[in-house]
């Protein structure tokens, strides 16, 4: 269908491993009462019954330069999964693949891990623009990190408009964040019932009628 998916995306939808489409849960459901649950609702291939039979789907989008699969396979390699032995170099390779492909998540996981020190050197300036490039083209993940690091220096208006950003694009942390900050003074009653109506249209705007 072409209907949106309803935030929180991860609560209301499925990863493919065959064609690399995240896809809702409604359309999946629409499939298993048509009796092709065992095949992708997108694509129609039969979905492979563990990580492991889902590798060389994953290997096969990353040969033909996916960049949503070989951030998948990236994150595999860092956290070991899908029968993979951990190799944290070869997923920093991947994301960095799958980032300069496009992909926002991939700018996120690198800005998150170098701003962290985490797999890599601690490197806050290439963190943040990493994040600052996922951020710009709308990925809220990045825009709350933004908001947390401008808040941690002390910037605390600059903060608060980078969360109030995500949080208008859904981001329930960020909202939270908002209201923490606005209960130390440090962010307006009116900041968090900007931030507070945003989250909720963009809640009900992704609501299947």
């Amino acid at each position: 269908c072409c209907l949106p998916i309803s935030l929180p995306l991860g609560k209301h939808s499925t990863f493919t491993y065959c064609c690399s489409k995240t896809v809702c849960n409604g359309c999946f459901h629409a499939s298993y009462q048509r009796g092709m649950g065992d095949t992708c609702a997108f694509c129609r291939t039969p979905t492979p019954d563990s990580y492991a039979a889902a590798l060389p789907l994953i290997q096969k989008r990353v040969e033909a330069r996916d960049p949503v699969a070989t951030r998948i396979l990236a994150d595999a390699y860092y956290s070991g999964g899908c029968g993979l032995e951990q190799d944290v170099p070869r997923a920093i390779e991947l994301w960095t693949e799958a980032a300069r492909l496009g992909d926002l998540d991939a700018h996120f996981r690198l800005g998150y891990r170098y701003y962290k020190g985490e797999g890599v050197r601690k490197d806050r300036a290439r963190a943040i623009r990493h994040c600052k490039h996922a951020a710009i083209q709308g990925h809220p993940e990045s825009r709350h990190v933004l908001g947390l690091h401008e808040y941690g220096k002390g910037n605390h208006e600059l903060g608060v408009r980078h969360l109030m950003i995500s949080a208008k694009m859904g981001h329930e942390v960020s909202l939270n964040k908002i209201k923490g900050m606005f209960m130390k003074g440090h962010a307006t009653k009116a900041q968090y019932a900007e931030a507070l109506k945003g989250y909720q249209n963009a809640l009900e705007e992704t609501k299947s009628p």
